[in-house]
């Protein structure tokens, strides 16, 4: 995630303060449906939570045959840190404390959990099992709040190891006796002002990264047998419940070749280097007893590069048909936004509906699901005026691949809804305390503390409370958490906003007078559905934003004001999400298959009359009648 060097940063961000606990506004009561709490039961959870998950048709799927979507954050950047040692947090508590704000105020039902080959394997075949226990506890902390994991080998410019005392940069990833082993020349970026430039101009980097692809030293073997032992800790401590959470495991992060051999390709690369490695790293989760757990492998990290010359031609697209043991995982960041020059002016409607609307035909094309595990932007310094605009517009994206111009024309184009994670969550934002490599001399506190980058979407306030950094309108949205049939179309137009301007992307037509007079100037979300055949209902996040005494949901399975409490006979219900965090649900309960159904659910309405649910459920069923 290349950002502006610290000399170049010039503004802080404005703080976007929550007032108030982590509890939500009108939550409705449990129901007696409800199980109690166990020590491997999230509270709240009710008979379809917890299943693992699988990959089928291209989904990510549930044991009832839903359509899941992740969504959430990466926790978090502190793992590349020493001060920590290797862990996103500093405690048990504080990540509990990270992942009832996560899910309370962020909306997130899963999280990209970030472990360190340096800390797991500190001394050559020497696993650190403290280190393991102490990521296991923490990680436990997000499934018992009922939040999915996938774990992620981390590594950035290979390993801070490469980097002297005095650098200007640093790394994170590869311990130090792998660094040893290679005898590296001294590292030296040139005139560099972004951090991901040493990836193609630090020989240093260059010359490990390439020792790792080609085994050099014995380096890909070491850490693949490390990555054994870590997958076989966690399923041997974590019980069943809890590594049913376990989405899967994300084996190395933002991969890149290095020098590329006499003749070889970027395409030739990654089928001959990258793609056997992803294969020996299967066989380990097959033998660590993850052979039911996808591998969320990520491409070429420049295949798509919204630069013209970083891009390289790559997506796997010489490995054949990935299927459902793997899963495409990439990332997206707007480079040209990043660097201030490529890209003037803020992002706008479908600015990046056909970036991910690549990520969708790869991932179909590969016969498997699609992840995004990290986005974001900047969030101070010199274009941390674009992250509102940026930022909705890839959350747009991530919903849809039509334009909200266009979206309510052409809601059939919108393709699967995309599961993301942004970068980050990390609760020390601001009050770090790194040794930038190790000197004493340049301790980091502001920021991330890790190369300048500033992107956490949150802080711990004065008084010690979680307080989001973005617009809680952006980041707690309603999204279609698990879909009883085939998701045909979504949209959220969140109403977000760029500073006191609201960001309207997705107005309701005139052509529909009475959805747009209940939604008015409200935050509304659209599901379009096709049952499949199961029993468990459609679930959508509810917002912060989306009280009981301030919903309306106006669908073909029943227009409801302030929808009661869920119980199996109610076909518009709310609910608490599992973990006992004050998240919410709205569960849809269909009693067909193969139908068509849909759901609007806004706040934008005080008390709507019954004459204009009646008009607006009208004017929807007329709507998808004739599209769909």
């Amino acid at each position: 995630m290349p950002t502006v060097r610290a000399r170049l940063l010039v503004a802080l961000v404005a703080l976007v303060v929550l007032c108030g606990f982590l509890t939500v506004a009108g939550a409705a009561p449990a129901t007696a449906g409800i199980p109690p709490a166990t020590a491997t039961t999230p509270s709240g959870s009710l008979w379809f939570d917890g299943a693992p998950l699988t990959v089928r048709d291209g989904h990510f799927t549930d044991g009832q045959g839903r359509e899941i979507v992740l969504r959430g954050y990466n926790v978090s950047g502190e793992t590349k840190l020493a001060e920590n040692d290797g862990l996103p947090f500093a405690s048990v508590a504080d990540a509990e404390k990270s992942a009832t704000a996560l899910r309370a105020l962020g909306g997130g039902n899963a999280v990209r959990f970030l472990l360190s080959w340096a800390a797991a394997e500190p001394g050559r075949g020497q696993v650190d099992t403290a280190y393991l226990a102490a990521a296991t506890a923490q990680m436990r902390a997000f499934l018992d709040a009922g939040i999915r994991v996938y774990p992620d080998f981390h590594q950035d410019l290979y390993s801070r190891y490469l980097f002297d005392e005095g650098s200007w940069y640093t790394g994170d990833g590869a311990p130090k006796w792998a660094v040893d082993a290679g005898g590296y020349p001294k590292e030296s970026c040139g005139i560099c002002l972004f951090w991901g430039q040493n990836i193609t101009q630090n020989a240093a980097v260059r010359q490990a990264q390439y020792d790792f692809w080609h085994n050099a030293h014995g380096v890909q073997d070491a850490f693949l047998d490390t990555a054994a032992a870590t997958m076989t800790y966690l399923r041997q401590h974590l019980g069943e419940a809890e590594f049913a959470g376990i989405v899967g495991f994300d084996p190395y992060n933002e991969p890149y070749a290095g020098p590329y051999d006499s003749g070889q390709t970027s395409r030739t690369w990654e089928r001959d280097l990258l793609w056997p490695f992803y294969q020996r790293f299967r066989a380990r989760m097959d033998a660590a007893g993850w052979q039911d757990k996808p591998a969320l492998v990520e491409p070429n990290l420049f295949w798509n590069a919204d630069i013209s010359s970083q891009k390289q031609e790559g997506g796997l697209l010489d490995v054949g048909t990935l299927g459902p043991r793997y899963v495409f995982n990439t990332h997206f960041y707007d480079q040209k936004a990043i660097s201030g020059i490529l890209m003037w002016g803020k992002a706008a409607d479908g600015q990046y509906t056909g970036d991910l609307g690549t990520v969708r035909d790869r991932a179909s094309a590969a016969g498997t699901a699609a992840v995004v595990s990290e986005f974001g932007h900047p969030l101070s310094g010199l274009v941390s005026d674009k992250a509102p605009t940026v930022l909705k517009a890839m959350y747009q994206a991530l919903d849809s691949r039509v334009p909200g111009a266009r979206w309510w024309t052409d809601p059939a184009g919108s393709g699967p809804v995309l599961s993301g994670s942004q970068w980050q969550w990390d609760l020390y934002s601001g009050r770090h305390h790194e040794l930038m490599n190790g000197d004493p001399g340049k301790v980091r506190t502001a920021g991330d503390a890790w190369n300048d980058e500033d992107l956490s979407a949150v802080r711990l306030d004065d008084s010690g409370e979680v307080t989001l950094r973005q617009d809680a309108r952006l980041l707690d949205r309603i999204y279609p958490a698990a879909t009883a049939g085939t998701a045909l179309a979504f949209t959220y137009e969140d109403r977000s906003r760029d500073g006191a301007a609201t960001l309207t992307w997705n107005p309701v037509p005139p052509s529909l007078p009475n959805v747009a007079r209940l939604v008015g100037s409200g935050q509304y979300g659209l599901l379009v559905w096709r049952s499949g055949d199961g029993s468990a209902p459609t679930e959508l996040h509810l917002p912060v934003s989306f009280p009981a005494s301030a919903t309306t949901v106006v669908s073909d399975l029943g227009t409801v004001f302030a929808p009661p409490a869920y119980t199996p006979s109610v076909p518009v219900g709310v609910a608490p999400e599992p973990g006992g965090t004050g998240g919410r649900r709205l569960l849809l309960t269909d009693t067909d298959a193969g139908s068509l159904h849909y759901a609007l659910v806004t706040n934008g309405a005080a008390n709507p009359s019954a004459a204009l649910l009646d008009a607006a459920r009208s004017e929807l069923a007329g709507w998808a009648a004739a599209h769909f």
